[in-house]
């Protein structure tokens, strides 16, 4: 079972966001969910995030552990008793840490898998790169902060850190096939910076099979930095045992 909370500071977060067709992101997502659209588009994406001082919430920072990570994404909404929510479908976690990945689902959300990680940060600069140890996936990004937001979701950047902030929930799959863990980041600080992205090698979303040419698109990044955090859980959601996980 997932520990209630676990706190951290999020030392560095890109997010890298892709523009999808969405009749391709409906064949990614479990039940209950749907794709969340943004001018027409289904939102994908990979976030790399870098924890420092993680630990369960009611341990001192200073036992806490620091954890590279990366995160596949899809923006949803599904319908429940209160209504239309939105969040995130997360079919992927990886780390460097063989802790998260051994206390994944228990301690940490969702499972992890356990994977190699390059980190080059200059300034404004970031380089990444990340390798399972498995061999299935293959990451690696070049980017930059930059002045102004790109890309054709949003219009300004108060615009996409709000969605961002108001999808802070995630589910991803548990070590049970009808099982999909919640957990929300609650942060008192949204704030982020807008990046270029110089370069972006995604073995999930430069899949031909899954997103044929023209239908994903990269479109925008941000950066978050030093932004104090707790991952809240939030129970669990039934899915069918077809449940997509890669």
């Amino acid at each position: 079972m997932l520990t209630d909370a676990v706190a951290c500071t999020i030392e560095r977060r890109l997010l890298v966001n892709y523009r999808i067709d969405p009749e391709l992101v409906v064949r990614q997502l479990p039940e209950p969910f749907r794709p969340q659209l943004v001018s027409g588009w289904a939102v994908g994406g990979v976030c790399f995030i870098r924890l420092g001082e993680l630990r369960p919430n009611h341990v001192p920072s200073a036992v806490g552990i620091t954890t590279e990570n990366v995160a596949h994404r899809f923006a949803v909404e599904w319908d429940d008793d209160a209504g239309t929510q939105v969040g995130v479908f997360i079919p992927r976690r990886d780390t460097n840490s063989r802790v998260t990945a051994l206390a994944g689902g228990r301690i940490f959300p969702g499972s992890h898998r356990l994977a190699r990680f390059e980190v080059d940060e200059r300034e404004s600069e970031l380089h990444l790169g990340v390798q399972s140890h498995d061999g299935s996936l293959d990451l690696s990004v070049s980017a930059h902060e930059s002045a102004e937001i790109e890309g054709e979701l949003f219009g300004s950047l108060g615009q996409a850190i709000e969605f961002f902030r108001r999808g802070s929930l995630g589910y991803s799959p548990s070590g049970s096939s009808d099982c999909l863990t919640g957990v929300r980041l609650q942060s008192q600080s949204w704030e982020a910076r807008p990046v270029k992205i110089d370069g972006m090698r995604s073995s999930v979303f430069d899949d031909p099979t899954a997103f044929p040419k023209g239908s994903c698109a990269l479109d925008f990044g941000l950066v978050m930095r030093d932004l104090r955090a707790r991952w809240i859980s939030e129970g669990a959601l039934r899915a069918p045992s077809n449940a997509a996980t890669a």
